[in-house]
């Protein structure tokens, strides 16, 4: 085994995790989850059937990852983060699988403590959530979203350094240009 489960996690069959991934403490995955080389879930999360987690991933202490909720590459989901999978849930109504909207996290972004991300929306390439913020829509790539609902407040760099009007990051260098709306990376 090149991946570390902690006794007190329980990983259903039928579950593919990468090299070097951990699975911290009371943590469950249930079956036909696909994880990723080098993710870290921490204490308390739980991973929906089917789910697919990229490599590099932070999941931290208390998040939920929902069956119709994917992961892609180096995603960071801060501590209690929510994710939602069905917009109009009842208990006396189920209605299953069918139901759930897909709800994709692209390369590199990052999703603030406390923040929901209500499913059927997309949250672009290298965006930032911030912690408390409801996302309802799509987001842009290098978005800097905030507020209740979310909205766009900025532009982040891929390092997460918000952008000044230049669109050239103080801390790396790494240059954008706006087109429409939606930035570039130069």
């Amino acid at each position: 085994m090149n991946y570390f489960v902690h006794e007190s996690s329980y990983i259903d069959e039928n579950v593919s995790i990468g090299k070097q991934t951990k699975v911290w403490h009371f943590s469950h995955v249930q079956t036909g989850v696909t994880i990723g080389d080098e993710c870290s879930l921490g204490q308390n999360v739980y991973i929906g059937s089917n789910v697919r987690i990229g490599n590099g991933v932070k999941i931290q202490n208390n998040v939920s990852v929902y069956e119709g909720v994917e992961l892609e590459d180096y995603v960071f989901c801060g501590p209690s983060m929510v994710f939602t999978n069905d917009l109009t849930p009842r208990s006396k109504y189920p209605k299953g699988t069918s139901a759930y909207k897909r709800t994709l996290v692209k390369y590199g972004a990052s999703i603030g403590a406390n923040a929901t991300i209500v499913c059927g929306n997309t949250v672009g390439r290298w965006a930032m959530i911030a912690s408390g913020a409801v996302v309802t829509k799509d987001v842009p790539d290098y978005a800097i979203m905030a507020g209740i609902p979310a909205r766009q407040i900025g532009w982040v760099c891929e390092c997460g350094m918000p952008l000044k009007e230049s669109y050239t990051c103080s801390y790396c260098d790494r240059s954008y240009k706006k087109i429409s709306n939606e930035l570039h990376e130069k």
